[in-house]
């Protein structure tokens, strides 16, 4: 199946409703369709559709238009430098980039080929009959490049199959309410991005563009647009309480018409979490944990999960840290660096398998074994019913004297003391142990750094081989555009910092 079929789909069966906006701009389904038909027309000779740009009309129309004309889809970080961008373009062969300002005319001297993307949007818009869906569902859908946290990026190859896979084993066709409207602001380079595009269009649900995240900008936009459903990142989610919150100089006027936030792409510590559902008590939460090679979603903690913790469940409260359960459609596997399966309770690799599992990297052999599993390198461990608990990357792991320490179990300690906003746990080399354990943290406002109080906050909750051997005090930390850790970064500054020092 072709991902252009959920839009025929969309198309046919509430064609005049609006499902797409973006700023004073808007468009139905029937139009968007008409739209990506026209646009394939644009991308005809190119081997692949590539968009360097903010969230806006021209990128649904793009990926459905690369759909149409049966090339993948490549969403760029606009972010990055011009060489960077030059770099990744080049090995997709000869490409049709849509780009938003002065970007596309670097490229263009770079020799690539360039569209304005309010000229693509025009051009799309101005209509022909539409084409027969193709029916290829092993086709490339999308290249998409992983965040590269941990190492160098690597273009992640989804099917049509998986796309479509996971968009009808998630959401029921046209099953929204024609009240509801989802706010859009994760990047449409990221997985989420594409993610809330394929299932609310096929959902019928209105879709809001944000351009650029900004907390107050959302904030005014969910209560201008009645918007009830929305979909942040960690460090979204802190920065919006920052501004719902009264007693922290917001209005508290709250979100009177969102019911359901969902929020995920990394770890939220346990502080943010009690802030949202102090601060939005009547909405409903839910927790997605899911990567870009697994199409987005693979496990949920929803809604009725958090109401439970909110009434005090002990059990539910110790159940926050998970990301609830594997969706039906998805396998679950945690296994031992040697490949045997381990039981409830025991941690170890995380591995996944289902018809919306990719698991596939362009140039790269994909890492699947035998039997289609595919090694997300998370680590982690499921319960006894089965809510599957992610400690973090394989590669954060601390070795410390034989001892395998996750950076995420300290890290959500030294966030419950008052005085610290952020911090990262990493292994810097030791002689002696393999790896020390240095803590690097923002504090707040206004405290003074100490060391040996926020050691011996540790110590007072994990045993004394989890303290950290090392606090340092940074003014922030570095993350991705989508909230997530830039670990590497943080271990080659703090590596930097510690050889400098005498």
């Amino acid at each position: 199946m072709n991902l252009l079929l959920l839009a025929d789909m969309a198309a046919m069966g509430h064609g005049d409703q609006v499902a797409l906006v973006a700023g004073d701009d808007q468009m139905t389904p029937a139009e968007l369709l008409t739209a990506a038909w026209t646009g394939a027309t644009l991308v005809e000779g190119a081997d692949a559709l590539a968009y360097v740009g903010t969230n806006g009309l021209a990128f649904p129309i793009g990926l459905f238009a690369a759909a149409a004309a049966g090339v993948p889809f490549v969403p760029l970080n606009y972010r990055l430098t011009d060489e960077q961008l030059h770099d990744l373009l080049v090995p997709l062969g000869e490409t049709l980039v849509v780009a938003e300002g002065p970007v596309g005319e670097h490229l263009r001297v770079r020799g690539h080929r360039v569209i304005d993307a309010g000229e693509f949007v025009a051009a799309a818009r101005a209509g022909i009959e539409v084409g027969e869906v193709p029916a290829d569902g092993e086709a490339t859908a999308i290249l998409l490049y992983t965040s590269g946290t941990t190492a160098a990026p690597k273009a992640a190859v989804l099917r049509h199959r998986h796309l479509t896979s996971y968009v009808i084993g998630s959401v029921e066709f046209g099953g929204a309410g024609a009240d509801e409207g989802v706010l859009v602001s994760v990047p449409p380079y990221h997985i989420a991005g594409i993610a809330n595009l394929v299932s609310n269009l096929y959902l019928g649900r209105r879709i809001v563009y944000l351009t650029q995240f900004d907390a107050d900008a959302w904030v005014g936009a969910v209560r201008a647009e009645g918007i009830t459903h929305a979909m942040v990142v960690p460090t979204m989610l802190a920065r919006i309480c920052d501004v719902l919150d009264a007693g922290a100089g917001g209005d508290g006027e709250g979100l009177p018409t969102l019911r359901a936030l969902s929020y995920g792409g990394s770890r939220t510590p346990s502080t943010v979490l009690q802030r949202v559902m102090d601060l939005l008590p009547d909405v409903d939460l839910v927790n997605a944990y899911g990567l870009t090679e697994t199409s987005s979603t693979i496990a949920v903690l929803g809604p009725d999960d958090h109401r439970a913790a909110r009434d005090g469940d002990p059990v539910a409260v110790a159940r926050l840290a998970s990301v609830g359960r594997v969706l039906p459609t998805v396998e679950v596997q945690v296994r031992e660096a040697d490949g045997s399966v381990l039981g409830a309770g025991e941690p170890g690799e995380i591995w996944v398998r289902g018809e919306q599992v990719s698991g596939e990297y362009a140039g790269v052999v994909a890492p699947l074994d035998d039997e289609g599993w595919f090694p997300t390198r998370d680590r982690g461990w499921v319960d006894e019913e089965d809510y599957l608990f992610v400690e973090g990357r394989s590669d954060d792991t601390i070795i410390r004297g034989g001892e395998n320490i996750a950076p995420a179990e300290i890290e959500e300690v030294l966030l419950t003391h008052a005085d610290v906003a952020e911090c990262a746990v990493v292994g810097v080399p030791d002689d002696e142990w393999g790896q020390r354990i240095a803590a690097v943290v923002v504090l707040r406002e206004g405290a003074t750094p100490d060391a040996a109080a926020l050691q011996e906050h540790a110590r007072a909750a994990l045993r004394g081989s989890k303290t950290p051997d090392v606090v340092v005090f940074h003014e922030a930390l570095p993350h991705t555009e989508t909230g997530k850790l830039l670990r590497r970064v943080v271990l080659a500054d703090l590596q930097t910092e510690l050889d400098a020092t005498p």
